[in-house]
């Protein structure tokens, strides 16, 4: 289309886009052709490419408008774009399943709320960096948890293995869970922890936004580790999602003992190498809302 460019995309581009994909969902009982799973996919992944673009032009700061992502009508959008993407890849994993039935009218419904909230006064920013700070060390932590508890999971998944093949028994020693438990589990802790910490660093790459000129250069330290760790868990995701974990048992045992060593090689990294990290998230964390006014609590570093 002559003069169009990305940033004429508009809440319009990618509801039409999910729509049309649901309208090919729904005809899934009388229209089985392979046509109609990749026009279901191709809907979808335009809906998701144009509803990423447009939040992405939302998040440029500007000292002469609301902070970027600091209202209700994104932080709506934001859970119908991640719920859009949750169906794009379940579908590409599992094609004849019907999930989009169910997922994409709640994408739907998800955008039609976060239009009427769209005139809506945003939060302040010392608000909006308190909660995404508060999301972002959350995630974090549970995610770190979550990957430890993977761990000694997979560990033990190690020890069980080399017991039975060394026919000990259960009773001459300590007893431990069947191996297919320890895997089963072992792959569940590290997508449920790449997850979490995805989300804690997407959260902190929100919160530098918000801080604009007084956040971390994006050439900290901090900042590129955790580029290399998000790619890490992406590639990770991507594993996960093209293996079926029957035929790599001890793959993914071995994938979760990587995962946490990764994890423990970026967080030495963001405690040991010189970077404004901490000055910027005490100064983040140390704004609490108070009837939409931001307040200091304390002082110091954390």
């Amino acid at each position: 289309m002559p003069g169009f460019s990305l940033t004429n995309v508009h809440l319009s581009c990618f509801v039409a886009s999910y729509a049309a994909a649901l309208l090919l969902e729904l005809f899934r009982v009388v229209l089985r052709a392979p046509a109609r799973i990749f026009g279901t996919l191709s809907f979808t992944g335009a809906g998701v490419f144009a509803q990423t673009i447009y939040i992405a032009l939302r998040t440029t700061p500007n000292s002469s408008h609301a902070p970027p992502l600091s209202g209700w009508f994104d932080w709506l959008l934001l859970v119908a774009w991640g719920l859009a993407i949750m169906y794009l890849i379940l579908t590409i994993r599992r094609r004849e399943a019907a999930y989009g039935v169910f997922m994409l009218p709640l994408v739907l419904l998800l955008i039609a709320v976060a239009t009427l909230f769209r005139e809506a006064e945003p939060f302040p920013r010392g608000e909006a960096l308190y909660v995404w700070g508060m999301l972002h060390g959350a995630a974090l932590l549970l995610g770190l948890v979550v990957a430890l508890v993977g761990f000694i999971l997979g560990v033990m998944y190690l020890i069980q293995s080399r017991r039975l093949k060394m026919k000990i028994r259960s009773q001459d020693g300590l007893k431990m869970p069947s191996l297919e438990w320890l895997q089963q589990a072992a792959r569940k802790a590290q997508l449920s922890s790449s997850w979490m910490i995805g989300a804690g660093l997407l959260a902190g790459v929100m919160m530098n936004v918000l801080q604009g000129p007084d956040g971390l250069p994006w050439t900290d330290p901090v900042v590129w580790t955790s580029g290399l760790l998000l790619a890490w868990l992406i590639a990770v995701l991507k594993f996960e999602s093209s293996r079926r974990p029957a035929q790599h048992a001890r793959t993914v045992v071995y994938l979760t003992l990587a995962n946490f060593v990764v994890l423990a090689a970026v967080l030495a990294a963001v405690l040991l190498a010189p970077s404004r990290h901490a000055n910027s998230q005490t100064q983040a964390v140390g704004v609490v809302p108070s009837y939409g006014a931001a307040q200091p609590v304390g002082g110091g570093a954390l």
